[in-house]
């Protein structure tokens, strides 16, 4: 509930527009893992060190495999070493063969998709809210 209701946090989270209290922790939970019993993949807490950094993982969204990534604002320089791990996780994953990330535009700073190995799709829609929208490939070209 700290962690999501820091400012800090929801600066480029278009669709944080509701305040966290337990209940919504205990929602936001329950459709965590329904997504791990639906698809058998979802997202996870992330721990450094045994201390909580933050949460992210893949969601199903159609037939792709959205990858997100909320770190607390202490941690926030963990995010392109944590995603390298999450692409290696997902390159190991024979229902990966690629995944999406839906960025919104007030990020400004876009280069580490690129190092990474992101290109720019083009722009969508979700939930009424404007994204850019990125894909990785995680298997080989033949």
């Amino acid at each position: 509930m700290a962690h999501m209701s820091d400012p800090r946090v929801g600066q480029h989270m278009p669709l944080l527009t509701f305040e966290w209290d337990e209940a919504a922790v205990a929602r936001f939970i329950a459709t965590k893992e329904e997504s791990w019993s639906r698809d058998g993949l979802g997202h996870w807490a992330i721990l450094c060190d045994g201390k909580y950094v933050g949460w992210g993982g893949f969601q199903k969204e159609g037939e792709e495999w959205d990858y997100g990534l909320v770190l607390k604002p202490g941690s926030f320089g963990l995010g392109a070493r944590i995603s390298r791990m999450a692409i290696e996780f997902a390159a190991a994953d024979e229902r990966i063969p690629y995944i999406t990330m839906l960025v919104p535009p007030s990020r400004k700073n876009l280069g580490a998709l690129a190092r990474l190995g992101a290109r720019f799709v083009d722009e969508t829609e979700y939930d009424g809210v404007k994204f850019l929208k990125y894909r990785l490939e995680t298997t080989p070209p033949c």
